[in-house]
């Protein structure tokens, strides 16, 4: 027989399984990464001793300012996140909860999954030097580009590799930096024809811009709404979608003219 319980009556015994529910969720791990603004890096300088950037088979030229690539850290694909740990970070603007297979791959060791991120580093850094010569125009078979990062994996320095390539070969085109002189961050992927793909943890990686002294944040313009949700003061954003664009805006930032906004 089904019979209707009165309210208390109800709430009093739904609560025992509910209760139950989150004591087990507290001490469960959960298929979440906790990530957190990371390190950030001057790609027309030196990282660990080493230029970030060499080229030969074609004249460079001294540059000012800088190009800062930046990153997130995250929990280890094997690290256990439980709920108490979801709920602090939640309500910090210095770290974000993001779905574990948004932040790794699935189906792979922890090793498998490092050796992952490194080639796609390497990827990336192949695809920027094309695109960066390709803009330029000129031949790859003659210009060759070395690129030095340790410790960081992943294609999201792309769009920041090609602008440093393209700084220490021809500036802005005019004999002037690219950077007007600025501590400029940004992310992004690229493609070899140009184009900025977006990357994630963007609301991190302006407080990590804005930590290391950038004053302008180069944004794929799909995530203009996320990096503007935690932007720090005094950081300017400038949405990108192509490498033209970018070194148009770039230009424009040092001359006074119209520079793009989210």
């Amino acid at each position: 027989m089904l019979t209707r319980l009165s309210r208390p009556r109800a709430l009093a015994v739904s609560a025992v399984p509910v209760l139950a529910l989150f004591v087990v969720a507290a001490f469960a791990p959960l298929p979440f990464s906790l990530a957190q603004p990371g390190l950030t890096a001057n790609v027309l300088g030196r990282q660990d001793g080493k230029p970030v950037i060499t080229i030969s088979g074609a004249p460079t030229r001294k540059t000012t300012g800088q190009l800062r690539m930046t990153t997130i850290v995250a929990t280890g694909p094997s690290a256990e996140v439980d709920l108490g740990d979801v709920v602090d970070s939640w309500f910090r603007t210095d770290r974000a909860v993001m779905p574990r297979e948004a932040v790794y791959p699935s189906g792979g060791s922890d090793a498998e999954i490092e050796q992952y991120n490194v080639e796609q580093m390497e990827k990336s850094q192949s695809i920027a030097t094309t695109a960066a010569l390709h803009y330029l125009r000129k031949d790859p078979d003659e210009v060759k580009v070395t690129l030095e990062l340790a410790d960081v994996g992943g294609p999201s320095a792309g769009l920041l590799f090609s602008l440093g390539i393209i700084d220490k070969l021809d500036g802005d085109g005019s004999g002037a930096d690219l950077t007007g002189g600025r501590n400029i961050a940004g992310t992004g992927t690229i493609t070899a024809d140009g184009k900025v793909g977006a990357v994630g943890g963007v609301a991190l990686k302006t407080q990590a811009a804005k930590r290391d002294g950038a004053t302008v944040f180069l944004v794929p313009r799909a995530e203009c709404a996320d990096a503007r949700s935690e932007l720090p003061a005094g950081l300017r954003l400038i949405p990108v979608t192509t490498l033209e664009g970018t070194v148009s805006a770039l230009r424009a930032l040092r001359t006074g003219g119209s520079v793009p906004s989210c």
